[in-house]
């Protein structure tokens, strides 16, 4: 099935146009759940891999069936060394195996072989061994070497998908991708176009492509704007929550029938239980899902 189908079908299944992001750091761990996996009270890579994993599936338990999607974002793995990394792939098959749709933000960026092998590795197979290695159904990529760097990724779009980042919620975006050209057009946009391009081959049946863009909730002008101009790109929005957004600001980046876009949120939810004060941090985290759904419902019917 067209991953995007796949996608917004989750998304209207369970009215919540939310992606969980498991930006997980063994800090944000509430103490007396944490303590259990370093009874010494000292932490290596080991235990704390162990702990951010067990972490992570219980919040997976707690938010199936109210939040579609999770992003895992490699870093905070790959932080904990190899352990860490075995932490990752491991939340990346547990979520899939719950039913949500699965993102890798790894952000990766080179050309030819190596960016083929950066695509086997988080879309495909190894080629001679046979197996994925750290499967997702959506990966995400830095396009500033050109179509050399996406094409590996889109020849295995289809039933998986990529995010390019286009406009970034970062506060120095700006300083590269709104610098404009002779004719007025921001590098944005231009990136928009080729993203718009790349994926013009594989829209599925609810017309969107399988070639997405990352769109950030913390400039909403950019947002409507790019919207607009990208009528078959869906959006994966960062910035909600903890960078500043609010869902008001980032309702331009959907369509008119509420479709089109997709919003993270990681902090707010793996820090729920410290905003409710409480050590029950699934609970929390799902509670915190639960008002995001509602806060973006009313900005979108508004």
């Amino acid at each position: 099935m067209h991953i995007t189908d796949r996608l917004i079908e989750a998304i209207e299944a369970q009215n919540n146009p939310t992606v969980a992001g498991l930006d997980t750091r063994l800090e944000y761990i509430p103490e007396a759940f944490a303590k259990t996996f370093a009874p010494d009270g000292v932490w290596r890579f080991a235990n704390a891999a162990e702990a951010i994993l067990a972490y992570n599936l219980k919040l997976l338990e707690a938010l199936r069936g109210l939040v579609p999607a999770v992003k895992v974002q490699v870093a905070y793995y790959e932080m904990y060394g190899v352990e860490g990394m075995r932490a990752f792939a491991e939340t990346l098959r547990a979520a899939r195996e719950m039913g949500f749709v699965t993102m890798a933000d790894v952000k990766r960026n080179d050309i030819g072989a190596t960016a083929q092998a950066y695509a086997m590795a988080y879309m495909g197979k190894t080629p001679m061994v046979e197996e994925s290695a750290f499967s997702a159904d959506y990966v995400t990529v830095n396009p500033y070497l050109g179509s050399d760097g996406i094409k590996p990724f889109l020849a295995l779009c289809g039933e998986h998908g990529i995010f390019v980042l286009v406009k970034t919620s970062n506060p120095s975006s700006g300083e590269l991708q709104d610098v404009a050209f002779g004719d007025g057009q921001t590098i944005c946009e231009r990136v928009g176009q080729l993203v718009s391009a790349w994926g013009s081959d594989i829209i599925g049946s609810h017309g969107y492509s399988a070639v997405g863009a990352v769109v950030g909730a913390t400039y909403p002008e950019h947002g409507a704007a790019l919207r607009k101009a990208l009528p078959h790109t869906f959006f994966l929005v960062p910035g909600y929550g903890a960078q500043g957004a609010t869902a008001a600001q980032l309702a331009g980046c959907f369509d008119s029938q509420g479709r089109g876009a997709i919003v993270n949120a990681s902090r707010s939810l793996l820090l729920a239980w410290q905003k409710q004060n409480t050590q029950d941090f699934a609970q929390a985290a799902a509670q915190e899902a639960l008002a995001m759904r509602t806060a973006l419902r009313e900005a979108l019917k508004a």
